[in-house]
């Protein structure tokens, strides 16, 4: 069967065409870093629907890698190609020697996190609130730079503001002042972050967003790669983001929608998968990825957490759903509990198709 009906081809409003050529399509579309979600599994999985878009690690600090466990923060599997690692930190002595792991690890790209508002890493001197120190974050990015040389792209996550600042005029100084470090792509989320008053997930929704910033940035600074994020939900949007920026990043809707990236190979990049991506196909992936990790005495649970939205839309969603995440199925092998999801599935569909 076909992805469920979630997916959506490209929209026909917009530019002409939204894919990019080859060398300008590395950023076209990708998949927003997110703490918690966007794990060594979760990027599998999105792997096995777009073979493409560009990937990002979750916020991984630089004491994390210095003083902690390099490999457990850092080991990836190859399929996740292209993938980024991101950081969070603010001395550029220890970014340098951790951009210098990102490329002894062989990631595609190392980005510095200047747009995390949360209160943790705020006490961490690092996110949203390094863009009150643009000198700092251009010689943090320099000293990446020297450390990977031309090893691989080091960029910048940063808003486009912070707090009550919402003049065009502090983002386009910001960049420009980071840009002389050698960054030369910014992934610009188009909200401010409140640093006071607002939890991190009302720093995702209540600041208003402002795309037409970035655009602006794109027309004033039209030697670097810009990349829009925040509040992008359909092919409508990417399409008309498309017209002004160099590519786009996706977050939460990626991760809930997941049949979306489907789409993107085609749509974004040029490409048709061969065989066409398909959700049993998928699947089956998954289910020999968790077999290869119970190996490594991964439990599948922790890998099919972020599969939940991969039937949405389609018949029986729900119950494969609901049998996936069902606690009472932990005790199973993931062979096991793929096929009681299966036939959750299958019972429901039939059964909805019995009253129709």
């Amino acid at each position: 069967m076909s992805m469920p009906a979630s997916v959506t081809t490209a929209a026909t409003r917009g530019c002409a065409d939204p894919v990019a050529a080859d060398g300008a399509a590395t950023w076209r579309a990708c998949v927003a870093p997110m703490l918690d979600w966007t794990d060594r599994h979760c990027r599998y999985f999105h792997r096995q629907l777009s073979r493409h878009a560009r990937l990002y690690t979750e916020m991984i600090t630089t004491g994390a890698l210095l003083f902690g466990d390099q490999a457990r923060h850092l080991d990836f599997d190859p399929a996740e190609q292209p993938v980024a690692l991101q950081l969070g930190g603010s001395e550029p002595q220890a970014l340098g020697e951790c951009a210098r792991l990102a490329l002894r690890w062989g990631y595609a790209e190392v980005n510095l996190n200047c747009g995390c508002p949360s209160p943790r890493v705020q006490r961490g001197a690092f996110g949203a609130c390094l863009m009150a120190e643009p000198a700092l974050v251009r010689d943090c990015v320099a000293a990446m730079r020297d450390a990977v040389g031309d090893g691989l792209p080091v960029t910048v996550k940063h808003r486009v503001g912070i707090d009550r600042i919402e003049d065009y005029g502090f983002v386009r100084d910001f960049v420009g002042t980071v840009a002389q470090g050698g960054c030369e792509v910014f992934i610009v989320h188009a909200r401010n972050a409140w640093l006071d008053g607002l939890s991190p997930k009302d720093n995702r929704e209540i600041p208003p967003l402002r795309p037409e910033f970035a655009y602006r940035l794109k027309r004033e600074f039209p030697d670097l790669r810009i990349v829009l994020n925040g509040g992008v939900r359909d092919d409508v949007q990417m399409r008309e983001h498309l017209c002004h920026v160099d590519g786009v990043m996706v977050g939460r809707e990626a991760y809930q929608r997941p049949g979306w990236l489907a789409g993107w190979d085609r749509d974004y990049f040029g490409r048709e998968l061969t065989p066409p991506v398909d959700a049993q196909g998928v699947e089956a992936a998954m289910l020999a990825y968790c077999e290869r990790m119970a190996a490594e005495h991964v439990a599948p649970f922790a890998v099919v957490r972020h599969m939940l939205g991969l039937w949405k839309g389609a018949p029986g969603a729900r119950a494969w759903r609901q049998a996936m995440s069902d606690p009472r199925h932990r005790r199973l092998d993931a062979r096991g509990l793929f096929e009681v999801a299966a036939r959750a599935r299958t019972e429901a569909a039939g059964a909805s198709l019995a009253a129709a």
